[in-house]
């Protein structure tokens, strides 16, 4: 999928923001904000910035590695039988 990326002067920004958010979360549309002509922030779809953050972190890349590996070898579990395990474990740390 191709992203759109407008620039966009900041006050212009703050006066449609409304409309500046909904097509970011709608249309999954970038926003590069610049003050005078330099770009200063950015505006994204909260989705995109939680994976950006995600591939910030190189433990976290291998983790999610590691278990797309384990899926491919069929080592996965139901969500069912995920969430059993997790209340279990959870009520045997209580006690």
């Amino acid at each position: 999928m191709r992203r759109v990326i407008h620039r966009l002067p900041i006050t212009r920004a703050r006066i449609n923001l409304g409309q500046v958010v909904r097509r970011v979360h709608l249309h999954r549309e970038l926003f590069i904000l610049e003050k005078d002509g330099i770009p200063v922030a950015g505006i994204m779809n909260v989705e995109d910035l939680e994976d950006y953050l995600e591939l910030q972190d190189p433990s976290l890349k291998k983790q999610v590695h590691k278990s797309h590996q384990e899926y491919r070898r069929g080592k996965s579990r139901s969500a069912r039988k995920f969430l059993a395990e997790l209340r279990w474990s959870s009520a045997k740390s209580k006690k």
